[in-house]
């Protein structure tokens, strides 16, 4: 049994949101992605992939399709396959976010 402390999966920097890979199979994966004050992930589509993020820390503004909501920790959201989603920190402070793809690309 592979046991991790999410802990160790939370490194940033300053250029861009930071992913950092937990777990990964050929069916799915989980990563912590982290953000700067200001930093996002831009709007994007995955065509066969689901996604889930859980906000482990901060606040982040969430957009799924044509909605946007603020959310904060113990906090997620669903972005099916082939919706639009991304994140922006929006605040002064980080955010951390669990996220879980399948299947994998």
């Amino acid at each position: 049994m592979n046991v991790i402390n999410l802990a160790d999966y939370q490194q940033f920097s300053n250029e861009k949101m930071k992913k950092n890979n937990i777990f990964q199979t050929p069916r799915f994966f989980c990563d912590v992605y982290c953000f700067e004050p200001g930093q996002e992930q831009k709007g994007h589509i995955h065509g066969e992939q689901d996604k889930v993020y859980l906000v482990l820390e901060g606040q982040g503004t969430f957009k799924v399709g044509a909605e946007e909501k603020v959310l904060g920790p113990w906090q997620g959201t669903l972005a099916p396959a082939g919706e639009e989603h991304g994140v922006r920190n929006h605040t002064d402070g980080r955010l951390k976010v669990l996220v879980f793809v399948a299947p994998n690309p």
